[in-house]
């Protein structure tokens, strides 16, 4: 069975150039780093990017010690983006 991206239900970091409306409109976002689970494709610019038609998604996780990552994959059924001191963090991330 093929596996699907989890979209990015809400995103509370308004100033990152991909969030319209607190919906990220970015194709994809990788998470994490060793450290936490920073949402690394986070851009803060005055010029906005994305596609306002599409609704972001994780295509890659790096935080190995969330339940939901699998080989790399994120296994949530959707997940929420906000924010944790001076950067962007996965809300949804939870550790095994």
């Amino acid at each position: 069975m093929a596996m699907s991206m989890p979209k990015i239900s809400s995103c509370e970091v308004t100033d990152c150039s991909y969030n319209s409306d607190k919906k990220c409109h970015t194709m994809a976002i990788t998470v994490g780093d060793q450290s936490c689970a920073m949402c690394d494709t986070f851009t803060k610019m005055s010029k906005k990017g994305g596609d306002i038609g599409v609704t972001g998604a994780v295509g890659a996780c790096r935080a190995d010690n969330c339940k939901y990552n699998k080989s790399l994959e994120c296994t949530a059924g959707n997940i929420m983006v906000g924010m944790h001191s001076s950067h962007a963090d996965c809300k949804t991330f939870s550790a095994r």
